[in-house]
């Protein structure tokens, strides 16, 4: 029988290619998330039987157990840019990420992968670096073996970074951003999962790895290829970090007030997160040592960002045949 897998987080935009990957790759994968009725899609990810999505709770003791009976890896994908009812970082990105290790370790789980991030500190004054930097000093102090994954901001088809910001180009001519001169190195979700892949399978694979793409660019350089992808013209507006929180403050107050159905375009926390650079730091072992070459943006953003263009599909069809024809 294939070995089992249990994927928290599975659903989410990094788990949902690691438990195709996994599939793809032989395993019995076992999808753990809140909603299973909404993650129908994982199931033919593999042959039938082989991928499941099963109902879990990251905040529960029994939830997490019971979906891991059974397994030979752990892979948790789960995490938060933003707090959402009870889901807070600390229950989700510090306590979660502890429950599952702790379970892990009391289950005898031979592999545990945990997907942080870039910046995870325990000193940070953001409360989504500082739980990230918490859950990873727990997974490391209930599994000392296990492997933790920090990719800078990812990109793919589903991402919530350049789909978010080519939406907003349609709304006028100003594109707003946060700390337009902050670095960034990102890393294409596929490569994110073809590492979480090495780390399950690979015994020589331990500790923490960095995952960033072959670019470093700022933010705003990072709107001005995004644009140009796009094919629209757009003015690349840096908000002061000032400014920034005053705004990310009246608007907490009205996603408060209207009880969460105005949504605040950004946080006080993330503020504080696009102050700093989202690098790989010197000397951190990534995806050279896990022989992996990362994809460069420039190769996956016209694949899924040609919907942004002002004439959409039309333009993509016209590219294809042009391509055909060459």
């Amino acid at each position: 029988m294939s070995k089992l897998v249990t994927i928290y987080g599975g659903s989410g935009f990094v788990g949902r290619y690691v438990a195709r990957r996994m599939a793809k790759a032989g395993w019995r994968v076992r999808v753990a998330v809140r909603r299973p009725n909404e993650a129908i899609f994982v199931k033919p990810y593999g042959v039938v039987g082989q991928v499941e999505p099963v109902l879990c709770n990251i905040r529960d003791d029994a939830s997490v157990a019971e979906v891991m009976m059974g397994a030979d890896a752990v892979i948790n994908c789960v995490g938060i840019l933003a707090v959402n009812g009870k889901n807070t970082f600390d229950a989700v990105q510090a306590e979660g990420a502890a429950r599952v290790a702790r379970i892990a370790a009391q289950q005898g789980v031979a592999k545990l992968v945990h997907i942080s991030a870039i910046g995870a500190d325990v000193d940070a004054d953001s409360d989504y670096a500082r739980t990230k930097g918490e859950g990873e000093a727990a997974v490391l102090e209930h599994m000392p073996k296990a492997v933790i994954l920090r990719p800078s901001i990812v990109f793919g088809p589903e991402d919530e970074f350049f789909n978010r910001f080519a939406g907003m180009t349609r709304m006028g001519p100003i594109l707003p951003v946060v700390g337009a001169d902050t670095k960034f190195q990102p890393v294409y979700v596929e490569d994110v999962a073809r590492a979480a892949e090495a780390a399950v399978i690979r015994d020589d694979v331990t500790g923490v790895y960095e995952l960033g793409g072959p670019d470093v660019d700022t933010f705003r350089e990072l709107m001005a290829q995004m644009l140009q992808v796009i094919r629209r013209r757009r003015l690349v507006l840096n908000v002061p970090f000032g400014i920034a929180r005053i705004v990310a403050a009246l608007a907490g107050l009205g996603q408060t007030l209207s009880l969460g159905i105005v949504k605040a375009p950004i946080t006080g926390d993330q503020v504080k997160n696009l102050r700093r650079d989202n690098v790989v730091s010197e000397g951190a072992r990534g995806f050279a040592e896990l022989g992996i070459e990362p994809v460069a943006m420039e190769s996956v953003l016209p694949d899924y960002l040609w919907r942004f263009r002002p004439s959409g599909q039309y333009d993509a069809i016209k590219e294809s045949a042009k391509n055909l024809r060459a």
